[in-house]
Formats: structure tokens, sequence, C-alpha cells
């Protein structure tokens, strides 16, 4: 039974939310580990997946210059890039869905 209430009240917050009353709406954010990635590792991750640097920089959203400095030592990826390499690393359909055109 508690079970039910719960559900019965969370479709009750979404009905709410979807009326226009973000007071009720109750989120849930999980925080992705923070990997830093370095040279070898993107290396290898694209390696693992057969992608050229052009072909990684199109998945990222980034320059292929960019990859090639992060290969290179030069620089290193941060916020958003290393959450995607980490997400990439963890599901390879990620790649997929990052450059479909839908």
């Amino acid at each position: 039974m508690e079970y039910f209430n719960e559900l019965t009240a969370s479709l009750q917050q979404a009905i709410d939310y979807n009326r226009g009353d973000k007071r009720k709406a109750r989120s849930v954010v999980r925080e992705l580990p923070v990997l830093q990635f370095e040279a070898r590792d993107i290396v290898v991750l694209r390696q693992k997946y057969a992608l050229t640097q052009k072909g990684l920089a199109t998945v990222l959203g980034v320059s292929p210059r960019t990859v090639e400095a992060w290969e290179a030592g030069k620089n290193k990826p941060t916020g958003s890039a290393n959450k995607l390499l980490y997400l990439i690393q963890e599901d390879a359909t990620v790649i997929d869905r990052l450059v479909s055109d839908n």
C-alpha cells in the first residue's frame, strides 16, 4: 500500500507540474564521477571504438585540433568533455546517440 501511495503522490506531482505548478515538482540529480582523462586514456578510448581524431571530435562537439592537443598532452579535457568521455567509456551506444540526426 505504501508503494501505491507514493506512486499516486508522484503522479499528482507530475499532473501539477504539467499544469504549470512547478513548486510541487521534485527532481533528483545524479552526479557523474569527475574523471580526469589523460592523453593515453583518450588514445585508448578512441582506438577502442575505431574512431579517428576527427571522428571523436565530432562525437564530442570539439575541433579535431582539440583532440590532437589532448592526445599530445598539451591540453586536458575539462567539464563537459570529461563527462562525455566518461559516458562513452561506460556505454558505447552513447556515440551513436551523440552523432545521430534525430
